[in-house]
């Protein structure tokens, strides 16, 4: 089983590979670092498991976004389209979307690089979501897509 030393040790090989200086944890194994002005991606490493835990805030959804929304996110969430494996939770206070995927730290230490490619595409398809969800809104009852308010970070 890998312990936090083992995650350490891992997140230096990625800050190696990824040019990502910032890719440290804390001390209870949480990463949290901004992608491109748009996302914050987290990693926290769950040592009774081995398994890092990436997620990823997508948007936050208006009070009064449509069943569309929510009945796509769930059909994604239930039945994997389109989610590369991973699902979404709906924090309930802030409407905001999170995508969730687990990686097995033993695995995914023997190719760091593979590891990255996974983080790219995981961005890639919380950018295809936003703009899903986007669509989703300006088809809906709200009709006004300004009601959609990316998770931005300052």
């Amino acid at each position: 089983m890998k312990t936090q030393e083992d995650y350490s040790l891992f997140l230096a090989e990625v800050r190696k590979v990824s040019g990502i200086d910032s890719l440290r944890s804390d001390e209870t194994g949480l990463v949290s670092v901004k992608v491109d002005d748009t996302y914050i991606v987290n990693l926290q490493f769950i040592e009774a498991t081995g398994k890092v835990l990436c997620f990823v805030e997508v948007t936050q959804l208006p009070t009064d976004a449509p069943k569309a929304v929510y009945r796509d996110l769930l059909t994604g969430g239930l039945f994997g389209k389109e989610t590369a494996g991973g699902y979404f939770a709906l924090e309930s206070e802030s409407e905001t979307v999170v995508y969730n995927y687990f990686f097995d730290l033993e695995e995914t230490s023997k190719d760091i690089e593979e590891f990255v490619a996974t983080i790219e595409k995981i961005l890639q398809l919380c950018d295809m979501w936003a703009e899903r969800i986007r669509e989703k809104l300006s088809d809906g009852s709200s009709g006004d897509e300004s009601s959609l308010h990316p998770i931005i970070l300052v």
